[in-house]
């Protein structure tokens, strides 16, 4: 029974952690994940086919998830 509970606050705290997620802006991404590492470029120090390979490049470095590297790839885009 224990377990279950366990279980089952451990699935409600993930699924609230990814509804958070789905929630932020590119702009609130980038500036929570890149900037806390390194000050990061101007949007226009690359081309958007750039933003791409840097993407997938910090994606795995910054554990970001797949929703998270693209909207922070639109927001550098534009």
């Amino acid at each position: 029974m224990i377990t279950l509970a366990v279980s089952m606050m451990v699935i409600i705290n993930s699924c609230t952690a990814s509804q958070k997620i789905s929630m932020k802006s590119g702009a609130q991404l980038w500036s929570e994940n890149c900037q806390r590492c390194h000050n990061t470029p101007s949007p226009s120090s690359f081309t958007p086919e750039q933003w791409e390979t840097v993407g997938m490049h910090m994606q795995s470095r910054a554990l970001l998830t797949e929703v998270e590297k693209n909207k922070i790839i639109e927001f550098l885009k534009q």
